[in-house]
């Protein structure tokens, strides 16, 4: 079972959650309901994942919580995803996990990580020699989000690393996370990045971040919800990063379009394979053509232009 894309939940070193965490899952799902269930899961949980189980082909999906929050929004939340997908309504299963235990599994599970042809994800728990051919990105292994190990991630460095040759000017990391994106694309191209985020913990970490790879300078985090932002102008940047998930990514697409220079590239991920089809019919409605897709594993990422 290959680990699924985490939630926005940075936790850095410095600061470790003391609360009494608690996990909770449903096992059996079909791929065409994670969907739904990702949505209700996301009313409670700060950070949701899948889990193929290759002999039945059906689905774990799995979140994190503070034990026993919002119970009566869960429960109603998951009726719905129950009735919209058709389905009996499935077991919800919870148990404990401590908050230093899982950090402990973090670390154990985040390991150096080279990615593409131009990339390498260090930790901070790792030494840290000099590395030729790579740009190399020092991330802390207590974030949840933005390790660099989910396929979301690795997809949309993949990407950038194809199209970077264009040397875009003005770059935007739309739902930053850990700002590993931000990260790698102020390094490689030594230009400003703006990174923003809804939760206000990954602005902190982003800047913690930038300062660990003496980017400071160049990447600018700020608190946003989604395009919600005085900070963003239209028709400003010529590379915008948006790993978000299916359904913001397709409720988003007139505002991307809109903020996107002409002949700017959007890399979007966060997606399954599934629901390439629907994301992409978003953002052609708004006039952006697909220039290439990346698969790993079920998930997606797409790179798209604006016609220049």
């Amino acid at each position: 079972m290959p680990a699924a894309q985490p939630g926005a939940w940075p936790m850095p070193l410095s600061r470790r959650r003391t609360e009494p965490l608690e996990v909770l899952w449903i096992d059996g799902l079909p791929e065409d309901a994670l969907p739904a269930f990702e949505a209700a899961f996301q009313t409670v949980c700060a950070t949701v994942g899948y889990f193929k189980d290759d002999p039945t082909e059906t689905w774990r999906i799995e979140g994190v919580r503070e034990a026993g929050a919002r119970d009566d929004e869960l429960t109603g939340a998951l009726a719905i995803a129950a009735l919209v997908t058709g389905i009996e309504p499935p077991a919800l299963q919870a148990g404990p996990i401590e908050a230093e235990g899982w950090l402990a599994r973090t670390i154990a599970v985040f390991p150096e990580a080279p990615i593409g042809r131009r990339f390498l994800v260090r930790p901070t728990h790792v030494a840290d020699p000099p590395c030729y051919g790579r740009v190399v990105v020092r991330l802390d292994a207590g974030m949840a989000f933005g390790s660099g190990e989910h396929a979301s991630t690795q997809g949309c460095l993949m990407a950038f690393e194809e199209v970077a040759y264009r040397r875009p000017r003005r770059i935007l990391d739309l739902g930053m996370g850990s700002a590993i994106l931000a990260l790698a694309a102020a390094k490689m191209l030594k230009r400003p990045v703006l990174g923003t985020d809804i939760d206000p913990w990954s602005v902190r970490v982003a800047l913690e971040n930038a300062g660990l790879n003496g980017v400071q300078r160049l990447l600018s985090a700020r608190l946003a919800d989604g395009w919600k932002s005085r900070v963003m102008r239209a028709g400003e940047y010529d590379l915008i990063f948006a790993n978000i998930l299916a359904r913001p990514l397709c409720s988003m697409a007139k505002e991307l379009a809109l903020h996107l220079a002409p002949g700017g590239t959007a890399i979007l991920a966060g997606l399954l394979g599934v629901q390439a089809r629907m994301v992409l019919a978003a953002h052609r409605r708004q006039g952006l053509a697909l220039e290439r897709r990346i698969d790993i594993g079920p998930w997606s990422t797409l790179v798209l232009r604006r016609r220049g």
